[in-house]
């Protein structure tokens, strides 16, 4: 029997922001998937908007879909516990390593390779991306709960805006101005 499709199945099981007190609970699965739409969206602004030579948006978004897989082994390490030190941060990174392994000898042999790429350092235009919807991702998420009323986000949200800023990704750009300002909108608003 093989069961890593049972294990993806589980990523709903895993809680994230363990830490906040959040209003609304967020599940690693339902980090994935806005993570991939994300990247899809990023991706896609990259080739169509910005004509930009880049990757596919739908490679983009498999991998996003898988980014944090090893979290059903591992559970969600809190950002802050994960970057406390560097002896820290390299642990976890090799219990991840471990989780990925794992979670490999789930499929046939013939089917590891195809998995592998979402978790090792592939084509870095895709990583690049994946990275800033992941970032993206947890962004709306406090902007969420912030619209909530839930101001325990409030420096989440500032310090995660800052890291994709930094990013300097003109895809990002266009999607804070096109796109995010619906997020704080009601869903009548939307209409």
């Amino acid at each position: 029997m093989r069961h890593f499709y049972a294990m993806m199945a589980r990523m709903r099981l895993i809680g994230r922001w363990s830490l906040m007190a959040g209003r609304t609970p967020e599940n690693v699965a339902e980090h994935s998937l806005m993570t991939a739409v994300f990247a899809h969206a990023l991706a896609s602004i990259a080739l169509d908007m910005h004509g930009k030579a880049g990757p596919d948006p739908d490679a983009c978004a498999a991998a996003a879909i898988f980014h944090d897989a090893p979290e059903i082994l591992t559970g969600d390490m809190p950002t802050p516990v994960k970057y406390f030190s560097p002896g820290i941060r390299e642990a976890y990174r090799e219990v991840e390593e471990a989780g990925v392994e794992k979670l490999l000898l789930m499929l046939p042999e013939a089917m590891r390779g195809r998995y592998r790429k979402y978790w090792e350092p592939g084509e870095p235009d895709v990583d690049r991306i994946v990275r800033a919807a992941d970032k993206l991702s947890a962004y709306v998420k406090c902007l969420e709960e912030m619209r909530a009323g839930n101001w325990e986000f409030r420096d989440a949200a500032r310090v995660t805006r800052e890291k994709l800023d930094a990013m300097g990704m003109p895809e990002l750009d266009t999607f804070f101005a096109e796109f995010l300002p619906s997020f704080s909108l009601t869903l009548d608003e939307m209409q």
